[in-house]
């Protein structure tokens, strides 16, 4: 169904302020003794059976009540609705009824008309790969918790630097996604680029007095986690320069030579440069090789945040976008975002396994060095985390489901749908488009009569769609100050969506922002 329909489904009461409850349960209780049983060992598929129908059972009960992209009302009325389910007495029936509701109060990313953020509809494939992790639960820290996930993600990794077309001696780890990535990205930076120039182990030490002060640059664009691992770091967020952007939000080139030179000659070190390849607003890339080549000149690291543009590898289409990407000494990739898995699936890779030096780590109970030259690998050194899910074997199983080619198909799909809904933009007389969309997300506005009512206008239809549980439509602002920088935001993940779906999504924000300039 792609948005709500007149009234509620079949069998559904609805109480005052839009408050409704689920339909009695069809999903048949655990028997009893089952909600202690395990999920792992010989007997645990036959646990697990049970309890996966009432889940099932329940996310299509949860959805059919939704009937649309979320559920309507306002977020008071849904969190009252969520601390009754609450409080209720525990109960067999808890797994089906919170199940339930959870499907209904969510935003479903498989609905055409839930739009607005990185947040892809995972593949079936992909989540069933995760269910089975979750039932074992292995854990990445030591090999004696995850034999073959250890040697699984090893493999991968190889794989995806390739992807990438960084050599053999690459390495790198799973993460929780780009904000991870890029504090690994930048602490390697800050380690490699400020230990050469002072002669210390920054890791151990700390930037030493006298220091030159460290910068990184990233465009006036770049991710917000740029920033705030400037700060976790002891760098302080204004260690970032912000490099101008072009109308379609990519750095400037010169802008950037010109930054980087003023720093040099203010006795201030260049420690990284962070080039976006994919940004969350309009898919803008920077000009990676221009970005390379600064870098190279000033000593400092090149991370390129991919998060969301590394997509662009998996399609024959799209890859050029992002040559010189294997220039970079790290990247991020976000398999949860153009790869179509259940978060988290982000990826840190080094051109170079030796630049992880200063992330490598011992610890008695989990990798020994004994154990290490005996042959059993250690993962503990690659990553910020201790405890941490095999993450790499559902992207594996996608990878080895659909193949490269499978995956660029649906990220092409995708760009497609992107360059439908903005030609459907550009062709309707009270929308205005922002540019052309890069990869699969673009910017617009609805124009109202008066252009001094825009920002209040566009603000207020995006909540007005939220309210009536029509679409999700993303929100942002262009950079600058003043007036007139609120842009609506599409971004399409979802490969099953038709183009007509989305120029009728198109129209519905057109039809809502007219309702919304009509308001007193």
């Amino acid at each position: 169904m792609i948005g709500p329909v007149g009234g509620p489904p079949p069998g559904v009461a609805v109480l005052p302020e839009s408050v409704a409850v689920l339909p009695q349960s069809v999903g048949a209780p655990p028997e009893a003794g089952q909600e202690s049983a395990l999920s792992g060992g010989v007997a645990g598929a036959a646990a697990l059976e049970p309890v996966l129908r009432v889940v099932l059972d329940a996310l299509a009960l949860g959805a059919a009540e939704r009937g649309g992209p979320l559920p309507s009302g306002r977020p008071a009325q849904l969190s009252a609705r969520v601390a009754r389910a609450l409080a209720r007495p525990d109960g067999e029936d808890a797994l089906h009824r919170l199940t339930a509701l959870l499907a209904y109060g969510s935003a479903d990313p498989a609905d055409p008309f839930c739009a607005a953020h990185l947040h892809c509809p995972p593949l079936a494939v992909a989540v069933a790969a995760d269910l089975a992790v979750s039932a074992i639960n292995p854990s990445q820290d030591s090999w004696d918790q995850a034999p073959a996930a250890t040697a699984l993600e090893t493999l991968l990794l190889e794989e995806l630097a390739r992807l990438v077309g960084y050599p053999q001696e690459a390495a790198g780890v799973l993460t929780s996604g780009g904000t991870e990535s890029n504090l690994m990205g930048l602490t390697l930076a800050r380690d490699r680029v400020l230990g050469r120039v002072t002669g210390c182990r920054i890791e151990t030490g700390g930037i030493p007095d006298g220091a030159p002060p460290p910068r990184i640059f990233a465009s006036a664009t770049a991710h917000f986690s740029v920033h705030r691992a400037a700060a976790l770091l002891g760098l302080g967020e204004e260690a970032v320069v912000p490099v101008p952007v072009d109308h379609e939000l990519r750095m400037i080139p010169e802008a950037l030579a010109g930054a980087m030179a003023d720093c040099v000659r203010r006795g201030e070190l260049p420690i990284a440069v962070v080039a976006t390849a994919g940004t969350t607003d309009t898919g803008a890339i920077d000009p990676l090789p221009t970005c390379a080549a600064l870098a190279l000149e000033h000593g400092a690291w090149l991370h390129v945040d991919a998060a969301y543009g590394g997509g662009a590898l998996l399609s024959e289409r799209l890859a050029p976008l992002v040559a010189g990407i294997e220039l970079a000494d790290s990247v991020s990739l976000d398999w949860h975002k153009l790869g179509w898995q259940p978060a988290a699936a982000g990826v840190f890779l080094v051109r170079h396994a030796e630049t992880y030096a200063s992330l490598a780590r011992r610890a008695a109970y989990l990798n020994p060095a004994d154990d290490e030259r005996a042959g059993y690998p250690s993962l503990l050194g690659l990553s910020l985390r201790t405890t941490r899910r095999a993450d790499a074997f559902k992207i594996a199983v996608t990878l080895r489901t659909l193949g490269r080619s499978g995956l660029g198909r649906l990220v092409d799909a995708c760009h497609d749908l992107a360059r439908r809904g903005a030609a459907a933009v550009r062709a309707h007389p009270r929308l205005e488009l922002h540019a052309d969309p890069v990869l699969t997300t673009f910017l617009f506005r609805y124009v109202p009569a008066d252009p001094a009512r825009a920002d209040r206008v566009n603000a207020g239809l995006r909540r007005r769609l939220l309210r009536k549980g029509l679409a999700v439509v993303g929100r942002t602002e262009l950079p600058g100050e003043g007036p007139g920088r609120i842009r609506l935001k599409l971004t399409l993940l979802n490969p099953h969506t038709t183009p007509e779906q989305v120029e009728r999504l198109i129209h519905l924000v057109a039809a809502e922002g007219q309702a919304e300039e009509d308001l007193p």
